[in-house]
């Protein structure tokens, strides 16, 4: 593993542990030549995914970005990052099982807004302001009263 500060490819691993409720590994590494340290994660990837966007363009799954605009939706919420990143794998694991390497950004999106649902309303609208391009606060409105439809108005 390359080293991030330096460039050394010749880096040793000094504790690997398990993470990510053991689909994960989290190893800290050691640069001997410029003293560097430092976590890499092992993941298994079961195939490459290629998300398909709503234009019709192509472009690879990446982990990251997934985790990103997740993160920024769960941001000052009281949830334990333990969970968010289980939840993160548990969604890359829903997708690498859906048999198909080639998957529409709006199934993605679909997954991680009912998987937000369960966890955190807040974070689930926050998320869906975003996904759904809520250009008004009527936007938010509407969407918070389907959120509870028992409730009348007075």
């Amino acid at each position: 593993m390359r080293c991030p500060f330096c460039g050394n490819v010749d880096t040793q691993v000094k504790d690997s542990r398990p993470a990510e409720d053991n689909v994960a590994i989290r190893r800290r590494r050691f640069c001997p030549a410029c003293g560097g340290r430092f976590t890499t994660y092992e993941r298994v990837q079961l195939r490459d995914l290629v998300v398909v966007k709503s234009s019709g363009r192509r472009e690879n799954f990446d982990r990251t970005k997934l985790e990103r605009s997740i993160r920024i939706a769960m941001q000052k919420r009281p949830i334990d990052p333990e969970r968010i990143d289980q939840m993160i794998s548990g969604i890359v694991r829903r997708l690498e099982s859906m048999g198909d390497t080639d998957i529409p950004s709006k199934v993605i999106g679909e997954i991680v807004m009912e998987t937000l649902a369960r966890i955190d309303t807040v974070a689930y609208v926050r998320f869906a302001s975003v996904y759904k391009n809520f250009q008004a606060a009527d936007d938010f409105d509407k969407f918070v009263s389907e959120l509870r439809p028992g409730l009348v108005e007075e």
